[in-house]
């Protein structure tokens, strides 16, 4: 918490984190994020060897980008860069790659055909329509959570609405969304015992290596996605389900193994990233309450204040590339066939970027941050969406509430690939 002194409305606090953990830290290790992202570590990164080849305990290692400028650069040059290999740091060999294929894993032109099927319900045009929606859950959801003085923010508030709007773009039930929760964290927070009983990293999973995340919750969600296309081609309805099932550019239907792992990637990506990037706004608004009060007394600042903790939050901290070349950057000599990891935590932290990147501005303009992969043709889909529910999500508890308070310890996720807060206590004031 800041203990700078404030007079009179500010829209920023500096040095926002009160910690930034160790300057050493094995930023391939899950259990070093359970105690905060080391951004310590990444900034000498960033200044000492921006190009960082970096060691895996159980892998062929990869070079970290840590710049804005390399990150963006080489989310455009799919030619170099490709994602064919994977997203993750995960080495698969050919039939487990061509097992769990989803467009997230494609280069263009492909990537480009199976974004098609399901974009148009994702502009920013589309997304506007759904605002009123959107706003009547996040009031009930908020309502329903404030009844009692204290509660966890996380499950209350934060993963209620984009469950049940996930639910309702897919034509899926609200019950139906409760176990696509459980199954999008088993998938996502697969390294964290409390989401999965087989963590990739502490148990052998083997038999699950053909199916997306190494998860046995894909095979519930395959078991479930072809239920629901037996209904769909029974009755299709106005959805994203029906549009998945529809004909492609050239005329032919995704396969059942097509169709179950692009439904398996939007329960991963459709409800943890936008819940987590919630929490981490109300930690930081909870712990510079002159943020929040700046805030809630100037609704102009939405805009740029939903882009600040899109910015300081970059839910996903990394994705991976593959060199398809040799290539040179800033004086490294990348190897065709080895991996390219950019860091979207660390290039959202770069001050050759962003003056003072670990100064929280309400009103920071510009803050074209890499959250959403900017630059790319992985461009994350959902983007629009995640910001109006974190824009009414702050609307509607601006218009209740005066501050939020700890209630107890927040909890974060095991993932050196997600980062997130898994319980959040709160007591509202």
């Amino acid at each position: 918490m800041s203990n700078s002194p404030v007079t009179g409305p500010t829209t920023y606090v500096d040095d926002y984190l009160a910690d930034l953990g160790p300057d050493d830290a094995d930023i391939t290790s899950h259990d070093v994020y359970t105690r905060g992202v080391p951004h310590a570590t990444f900034e000498r990164l960033r200044r000492e060897d921006p190009v960082h080849w970096t060691e895996e305990a159980d892998g062929s290692g990869f070079w970290s980008i840590l710049r804005y400028d390399d990150a963006l650069a080489i989310s455009r040059d799919v030619e170099t860069f490709t994602s064919s290999k994977g997203i993750r740091l995960e080495e698969m060999d050919e039939d487990e790659a061509a097992a769990r294929l989803t467009m997230m894993e494609l280069d263009p032109p492909d990537h480009t055909q199976y974004r098609r099927l399901v974009s148009k319900g994702f502009t920013g045009r589309s997304v506007n329509g759904y605002e009123d929606d959107i706003r009547q859950l996040a009031v009930e959801v908020i309502d329903q959570a404030l009844e009692e003085p204290e509660f966890d923010f996380v499950h209350a508030i934060a993963q209620q609405l984009p469950m049940r709007m996930l639910g309702k773009m897919l034509g899926t039930s609200d019950e139906d969304g409760h176990k696509l929760v459980e199954w999008g964290d088993a998938l996502l927070g697969n390294t964290d015992p409390e989401f999965t009983d087989y963590p990739v990293d502490l148990t052998d999973t083997e038999q699950f290596r053909m199916v997306p995340f190494r998860s046995p919750a894909s095979i519930q969600i395959f078991q479930f996605a072809q239920e629901q296309v037996l209904d769909r081609r029974t009755c299709p309805r106005d959805d994203v389900i029906s549009q998945l099932l529809a004909p492609t550019k050239s005329g032919e239907p995704l396969t059942d193994h097509q169709f179950n792992n692009f439904f398996t990637l939007l329960v991963a990506a459709g409800n943890d990233t936008t819940r987590y990037t919630m929490t981490h706004g109300l930690w930081t608004m909870m712990n510079h309450p002159q943020l929040w009060e700046t805030w809630k007394n100037d609704p102009s600042l939405t805009p740029t204040a939903i882009e600040e903790i899109m910015r300081t939050s970059a839910v996903t901290m990394h994705f991976r590339r593959t060199a398809t070349r040799d290539v040179e950057l800033r004086g490294r000599q990348i190897k065709a066939g080895d991996k390219v990891v950019l860091w979207f935590n660390s290039a959202n932290h770069d001050a050759e970027q962003f003056e003072h990147p670990f100064r929280f501005d309400l009103a920071r303009d510009p803050n074209d941050h890499m959250t959403f992969g900017r630059g790319g043709p992985h461009f994350c889909l959902g983007a629009w969406l995640a910001r109006m529910e974190v824009r009414l999500v702050f609307e509607e508890l601006f218009k209740r509430i005066d501050h939020f308070e700890p209630a107890g310890d927040l909890d974060r996720l095991r993932s050196n690939f997600i980062a997130g807060i898994k319980r959040l206590p709160v007591r509202h004031v």
